[in-house]
C-alpha cells in the first residue's frame, strides 16, 4: 500500500521529515535520547546530530537535555517541540485526507513487483 510523506523545507538544510519527527515522539516517550535512538533503531551519534539540527532550526530549543547526576540525565520536548509534532501530525492527516482517493487509485493500477 502506497503512502503519503510529508517534508517541511523551510530553507537549504532547514527541513522536517519523518525521520526527524519519529525522534521527537520517541524522546517524548521515552525521556532519553538513547533510549529513543535504541526505539526506532538509529544510533545515538545521528540522533545527538538531528537535535543539534532541530535546536538549530528554531529561536528556542526544540529539546532540552539533563545532565546526569544522581537521578541520572534525560531528554525532553519543549513546548515549541511538542507544538512541533502536532502541527506536523494535523498537516500530515490534512495532506493524506486531500489526496487518499488518489493515492489510492494510483496504488490500485501499479504492476506486481517483480521478484
Amino acid at each position: 500500500m502506497a503512502r503519503l510523506t510529508l517534508r517541511l523545507d523551510f530553507a537549504p538544510g532547514r527541513a522536517i521529515g519523518h525521520g526527524k519527527i519519529r525522534l521527537l515522539e520517541a524522546i517524548r516517550d521515552h525521556g532519553s535520547i538513547s533510549a529513543a535512538a535504541r526505539a526506532i533503531g538509529m544510533s545515538y551519534r545521528r540522533a545527538w546530530l538531528l537535535i543539534e539540527d532541530l535546536n538549530g532550526m528554531f529561536k528556542v530549543p526544540i529539546i532540552q537535555t539533563k545532565h546526569g547526576g544522581t537521578a541520572g540525565g534525560g531528554a525532553e520536548l519543549t513546548a515549541l517541540g511538542h507544538r512541533l509534532v502536532q502541527n506536523y501530525r494535523a498537516m500530515e492527516e490534512k495532506a493524506l485526507a486531500a489526496v487518499g482517493a488518489e493515492l489510492t487509485e494510483l496504488s490500485g493500477n501499479l504492476t506486481r513487483r517483480r521478484s
